[in-house]
């Protein structure tokens, strides 16, 4: 039956296929074999163990189009001063604009028609767009001296979830996963989640969650809401249980021949996705069933929660996937490029997103889990602070800006309470402290215990890495 199935595979193969897939792999597959299932997926650099991590897991609260920036969390009174008035040409410095702002005769700026406080012992300015982010800004570390070189969203995306902005590289959480394996066998490493409930004004596609060239195991896999979260997960009806169990067997024997063979190291991969998705048939419908919640945590979540696929929703799942020590949650929610009507638009993101991410922090916290698990909130750029289009008395938008703007982090390994980073008096430029999109990677994955610099991999003949030939570690908001 062997030597059957043996020539059955062969005949599948010419001779290029053969001569290509037997000169890779071999050694790979081989030291798996001997690796614990906890180090399989890890980095195979000399190098590899790297540091004691703060955090073993993360949350990362996406929010995909651009927030501005200075109408939630960087006060700017000059733009009340000169409200209306030209961008003074010494605070621009002749850097490039969108071809959308680009047409425009003058660039008048604008100030928020949001009230700011302080807030907490930290005294981090929070406009009055976020009254639930407001109240656990002493968990918070705000980072205000983000910046990118990327303009436009789908490479300013790309370079933040990749490390580049060319379509192809691996995503931060399959980095993540790659890096240091999973800590539950009946869970993938990573996992996204998509609000339904968020304007879809700029697409999202899956390969910011997905592998690059990084083995497939390590790619994110999408939770959906409806009845079946994974697609292609259940069985089909009339087909048990003891069916699939006894296909997987059959399945894995004719990969496992055809990985004897061959010795494409991918082809180990395939196996352990089959086994994974059986495992997950059990694991899933336990982890979506939000009907043991009880009534209090949906009120904390808000009345999005009760509602799948929702902003909060998602949020109370990302707590459901921590508790079970998946390593990284991606929640990707669109709906922030607010060119124009931006008044309306962002109060209506910021409705729909600021009660659930606060309870997703005041969640984890209560239940012990925040201590290692990193919480991260941002987009891929900011706004400008002048308008794009006609300023009216009640309506103005925001270009895109990627000179700086906002993030927040808290959790394992990160300085609670502080504001890190500061932009000068117009919110256009840094003053001080600069923090670009790969020292931030390097940082977050410093804090899982991950020297950025050592976590690579060689393909087509050079060795990657999330961070390119940059980043550097950013000690000032290390606790």
């Amino acid at each position: 039956m062997n030597h059957q199935l043996d020539q059955l595979i062969a005949d599948t193969f010419n001779r290029r296929a053969f001569l290509r897939k037997t000169s890779l792999g071999l050694g790979t597959l081989a030291l798996g074999s001997l690796l614990p299932e906890t180090l399989r997926s890890a980095s195979l650099s000399d190098d590899r163990p790297h540091r004691a991590p703060k955090a073993k897991r993360v949350v990362y609260l996406f929010q995909s189009g651009g927030p501005s920036q200075l109408e939630m969390f960087d006060y700017k009174p000059m733009l009340a001063k000169m409200h209306g008035q030209d961008l003074p040409a010494s605070v621009r410095k002749g850097q490039r604009l969108t071809s959308m702002s680009a047409q425009q005769s003058a660039l008048p700026l604008v100030r928020s028609p949001y009230a700011f406080r302080q807030h907490g012992k930290s005294g981090a300015w929070v406009s009055e767009l976020l009254p639930y982010t407001s109240r656990i800004t002493d968990d918070l570390c705000f980072v205000k001296s983000m910046y990118t070189e990327q303009i436009n969203h789908d490479p300013a995306l790309t370079f933040f979830q990749t490390g580049n902005q060319l379509a192809g590289r691996p995503s931060i959480g399959s980095w993540v996963s790659y890096g240091l394996g999973s800590i539950n066998q009946n869970l993938p490493a990573f996992i996204v989640l998509v609000s339904n409930n968020a304007p879809q004004d700029q697409p999202l596609y899956a390969r910011l969650w997905g592998n690059g060239f990084l083995p497939s195991r390590h790619q994110g896999v999408q939770f959906r809401s409806g009845n079946d979260p994974v697609l292609y997960l259940n069985n089909p009806t009339g087909y048990a249980g003891n069916d699939r169990r006894a296909m997987l067997d059959a399945l894995k024997q004719l990969n496992q021949v055809q990985a004897d063979r061959f010795g494409d190291p991918e082809i180990v991969n395939r196996i352990a996705q089959y086994e994974m998705a059986y495992r997950m048939q059990t694991s899933v419908p336990d982890v979506t069933d939000l009907s043991k919640e009880p009534d209090w945590v949906f009120d904390l979540y808000g009345p999005d929660a009760r509602k799948p696929g929702t902003y909060a929703a998602n949020c109370l799942m990302a707590r459901r996937l921590i508790e079970r020590d998946v390593r990284f949650v991606q929640l990707y929610h669109q709906g922030w490029d607010q060119h124009g009507n931006l008044p309306k638009g962002l109060a209506k993101q910021c409705k729909a997103t600021d009660q659930a991410s606060a309870a997703l922090v005041i969640d984890l916290k209560q239940r012990g889990l925040l201590d290692d698990t990193i919480v991260v909130w941002g987009g891929e750029f900011g706004r400008t602070n002048y308008s794009q289009g006609k300023l009216t008395k009640d309506n103005y938008g925001r270009d895109h800006h990627p000179r700086c703007f906002t993030m927040w982090m808290t959790g394992g390994g990160v300085k609670s309470g502080i504001t890190y980073g500061e932009t000068d008096e117009f919110g256009y430029n840094i003053a001080h402290n600069p923090v670009h999109v790969h020292d931030f990677q390097a940082t977050l994955l410093h804090l899982l215990g991950i020297d950025h610099e050592k976590l690579t991999y060689e393909f087509q003949g050079r060795r990657f890495r999330l961070t390119d030939v940059e980043g550097k570690l950013v000690k000032g908001i290390l606790a």
